[in-house]
């Protein structure tokens, strides 16, 4: 039940970055959704098994620099562009 539950999930924050990826903001919160669903499966699994439990701690922290990274080029790009549309980014202004 809980695995079932794991993978809708993974696969409805994947569904999200597919569908709104005009957005930076939608995209990457399609993103936090597929990265948090992942942390929930690993630590399931890390739980019931002998494997260690530190490779959790290591993806936390590389999952918040993510989030962080993506924050920061979002406000950029609103700073810059005004509006957080992705196609913003590929025009040319001179």
């Amino acid at each position: 039940m809980l695995l079932s539950t794991i993978f809708f999930s993974f696969l409805s924050g994947i569904m999200v970055m597919l569908s709104m990826r005009k957005h930076l903001l939608l995209t990457l919160l399609g993103m936090e959704f597929t990265m948090l669903s992942l942390f929930i499966f690993m630590f399931y699994t890390f739980c019931f098994g002998s494997s260690d439990m530190c490779f959790l701690l290591y993806f936390l922290v590389m999952l918040v620099c993510e989030g962080a990274l993506g924050i920061s080029i979002m406000v950029t790009l609103i700073r810059t562009h005004g509006n957080d549309l992705i196609m913003s980014l590929y025009m040319m202004s001179w």
